[in-house]
């Protein structure tokens, strides 16, 4: 009988899990205000999949600044899931493209660091085998933006650092990125309001009155929603009309969306200069005329969106290139999957390299 594998994905904001038959669960969990707590949620997490026998485990945690060090924050993590596993086996994502240990991952600390991207890349290859592809991932927090060729991810940075530097990762998200940092001088230098507030407003988020993982840390619901943003704009609901606020939330969205497309225009400019195995292999038999050409030449793409932002990723896609396929792993998986599809990868690529 097939082993089951649950697949973690521990973030400093989330801690995800998710199995290869698409069961999927993701907890809020702000790890640099408690990171003491993080063997216990690991624990409470791992106990709602009774059934799994081994963990396969990727994360971005360690960035917190509750860690003196990513060395020091990777082997908390570690200790963490030692914890949590109750003696299963322990296999941890690597850029290097493959599993280590934990013990081997602790002393391979930055090839494990935030890693994430790179295993849900690994996975987004496998839809997209020949040719050229670019995975865009809105998160909650950040936007990976990874090219892909015949499969393979081929980013021209590893580490967090790096990747900034090489414009593959975006510090701007569909939730927690305060609306300050996207609009600059124009609006209240205060954390009044996050881009949640954005999407709850505009329709794209869903109400939850429930959830007060907000700003002021009252509900997560439209008139809240406004409310907040009112402050970003120096009143509040009684003193800025409702239109206002709805005004201020879609130049937010038109900003933030206009961000990721620079960022997605030179990663793909970068993406069409590499030479693919198969321009004329699988792609082109069911691509027509001017488009063969135009793959040929490096300009045809296949686009992968995902995450839990994955409708902003879904208009960069869109504006990108008339001549692109789309893919995407919210239609493939389910959307609560592809909220939490590193977890996901990391468990189907577990299953895979059994």
């Amino acid at each position: 009988m097939p082993t089951t594998i649950l697949g973690l994905d521990i973030g400093g904001a989330n801690l995800k899990a998710a199995t290869p038959d698409k069961r999927a669960v993701s907890v809020p969990f702000p790890l640099w205000k408690q990171p003491d707590r993080l063997p216990a949620a690991l624990a409470e997490l791992v106990a709602k999949f009774p059934d799994a026998e081994e963990l396969a485990v990727t994360m971005t945690g360690e960035l917190c600044d509750c860690f003196e060090t990513k060395r020091d924050g990777v082997s908390a993590i570690i200790k963490a899931v030692r914890f949590a596993s109750g003696g299963r086996r322990i296999r941890v994502w690597s850029t290097d493209g493959h599993f280590l240990n934990d013990n081997d991952a602790k002393a391979s600390h930055m090839k494990v660091a935030a890693a994430n991207w790179h295993a849900l890349a690994t996975l987004a290859g496998q839809y997209v085998p020949n040719g050229r592809a670019i995975l865009i991932d809105v998160g909650s927090t950040t936007t990976d933006i990874i090219p892909i060729l015949d499969g393979v991810p081929v980013p021209e940075g590893r580490t967090d650092y790096e990747r900034v530097e090489s414009w593959e990762l975006l510090y701007t998200g569909v939730r927690r990125t305060p609306v300050c940092a996207i609009m600059g001088w124009r609006v209240a230098a205060e954390l009044f309001a996050t881009t949640l507030d954005v999407y709850l407003t505009l329709g794209f988020t869903r109400e939850d009155p429930e959830d007060r993982d907000t700003a002021d840390g009252r509900p997560a619901t439209r008139a809240f929603a406004r409310a907040r943003l009112a402050r970003m704009l120096g009143g509040d609901a009684e003193t800025v009309p409702e239109e206002q606020t709805e005004q201020l939330a879609q130049r937010v969205y038109q900003e933030q969306l206009e961000r990721v497309r620079r960022y997605e225009l030179i990663v793909r400019d970068r993406l069409a200069n590499m030479h693919s195995r198969t321009a004329r292999g699988s792609f082109a038999s069911r691509l027509m005329g001017e488009r063969s050409d135009e793959y040929e030449r490096g300009r045809y793409f296949t686009y992968v969106v995902s995450g839990s932002g994955e409708f902003l990723a879904r208009q960069v896609a869109d504006h990108a290139y008339a001549t692109a396929d789309g893919l995407s792993l919210g239609e493939q998986l389910g959307l609560a999957v592809s909220a939490c599809a590193p977890a996901y990868a990391v468990a189907v690529l577990a299953a895979e390299s059994r």
